[in-house]
């Protein structure tokens, strides 16, 4: 299957998008990179990614570790490869956290997906949905989620919701049912 050279995938928590995601990537044929973000600061973050990594094993997936310069991750990956960004979320979240100016590496990150030569597909949280946080790190969070999935989503070819596990396209043209 031949993806777009940028997709986004996003849909609200444990709704499938990875799995969605990871269904795309390993379609396409191409070596697979699964460019990872989260850091484990708590036992059920580190459990988390240990059951990204188990589902992933033997599979022939290359991790890259990149919770904060992910777009220069992306930059280094060669011709050949599709890479899978899991997630967006979360790398906005190291960035905030460590009081990282989010918008110059947002600007840098769309940047590095305007030239590469590899497809990227984009896992990232819809945080639109919800109820407005209580606290305002919380609010500032989703303000800038929000501003980050919508400055992705107009630059990738394909943009697909997953909502239960089952994908609807908001942009661009379905893929083939192999790849879904």
């Amino acid at each position: 299957m031949h993806l777009p050279p940028f997709s986004l995938v996003i849909g609200g928590a444990q709704s499938g998008k990875s799995a969605f995601a990871e269904r795309m990537v390993r379609a396409s044929g191409l070596a697979k990179v699964y460019v990872a973000t989260a850091e484990a600061h708590d036992a059920d973050m580190t459990s988390k990614i240990e059951d990204h990594r188990t589902s992933r094993a033997g599979q022939g997936w290359r991790t890259v570790e990149a919770p904060h310069d992910t777009a220069r991750a992306l930059a280094g990956l060669e011709d050949g490869e599709v890479a899978l960004l899991d997630c967006v979320t979360f790398w906005l979240t190291n960035l905030m956290l460590a009081d990282g100016n989010w918008q110059d590496e947002l600007d840098l990150l769309c940047d590095v997906l305007a030239h590469l030569s590899i497809p990227v597909v984009a896992v990232s949280n819809d945080v639109s949905g919800g109820v407005v946080p209580e606290t305002s790190l919380g609010r500032a969070f989703q303000r800038a989620q929000g501003q980050v999935n919508q400055r992705l989503a107009a630059q990738a070819a394909l943009v697909v919701q997953v909502t239960v596990g089952i994908p609807t396209v908001l942009k661009g043209q379905p893929l083939s049912e192999e790849g879904w």
